[in-house]
């Protein structure tokens, strides 16, 4: 089965800038249509901030984020990527790749639905 690791996360200043990763293994071939970034802050419900469709090339975030993140995939490697820049104390959760066959589309590809295979977290954590 589909196995997803996050990696990237740590501590850094307001305005500052990280790159999380997301490996995939165990996949057989076509084991996703699109794959997203979801996060968690304490006290909160998991939201989903970006998702990347490469077969239409389309790219989706949430307002919050526009302008700042970027989300981009490594075919070849089989890996996400998740780029943060001018990050901002509000940016702290912890920070999920996951993996979705269906409901890869505008109104649903920021939800949860669809989404089969989950990594286990990278923490990001924003200090003022």
């Amino acid at each position: 089965r589909v196995q997803l690791v996050e990696s990237g996360g740590g501590s850094v200043q307001s305005g500052g800038t990280l790159k999380l990763s997301c490996e995939a293994s165990g996949y057989t071939p076509n084991w996703f249509v699109c794959m997203g970034w979801f996060r968690q802050a304490p006290g909160k419900e998991r939201e989903g901030i970006a998702a990347i469709y490469p077969g239409i090339s389309r790219t989706w975030y949430v307002d919050s984020v526009k302008g700042r993140f970027t989300i981009s995939q490594d075919s070849a490697k089989n890996t996400l990527f998740l780029e943060m820049n001018s990050l901002k104390p509000e940016d702290t959760a912890m920070y999920y790749c996951a993996a979705a066959q269906t409901h890869c589309n505008s109104l649903t590809i920021l939800t949860e639905r669809g989404y089969y295979a989950w990594g286990q977290g990278t923490q990001v954590t924003i200090s003022s």
